[in-house]
């Protein structure tokens, strides 16, 4: 008697549940860019079987393909994982990177400049209640 033991699939919510975590986003995060619940994501990782709309779905909020989800190997030393979005780039595998959208000396620059303004108005008002006093005490004299 011939025994044939049929491929087992992989589990496609640990796939996804991997994928997430490889993207360092939360449950919560992946269940608003999919408007869905948080409990939602978490029973789609705990299933063995994803439906390929489903996955599609997923994929998509995550920024990545359904094969890489599919193909994706879980014993795999190194992932190098690199999806752009909106101009961010993550690099995860080994860390999280988001590429600085703004200049940081340009943001202190403005700080300074609005502290320097707002220095400028305390002193006009400083000097007005000087003169006011002073208006009002060579009155009394």
């Amino acid at each position: 008697m011939e025994h044939t033991t049929k491929p087992r699939p992989k589990h496609m919510g640990r796939k996804v549940r991997h994928m997430r975590e490889l993207l360092n986003l939360t449950q919560d995060d992946l269940a608003e860019k999919m408007d869905m619940s948080q409990q939602t994501v978490s029973n789609i990782e705990s299933s063995e079987e994803v439906d390929d709309e489903q996955l599609e779905k997923v994929a998509k909020a995550m920024g990545v393909t359904g094969d890489a989800i599919k193909n994706l190997d879980e014993n795999a030393a190194v992932y190098n994982i690199v999806t752009t979005n909106h101009g961010a780039v993550h690099g995860n595998g080994f860390g999280y990177y988001r590429e600085c959208t703004f200049n940081p000396l340009d943001k202190l620059m403005e700080t300074i400049e609005k502290n320097e303004k707002l220095y400028r108005e305390l002193l006009k008002e400083k000097d007005e209640k000087v003169a006011m006093l002073e208006k009002f005490l060579g009155g009394k004299k």
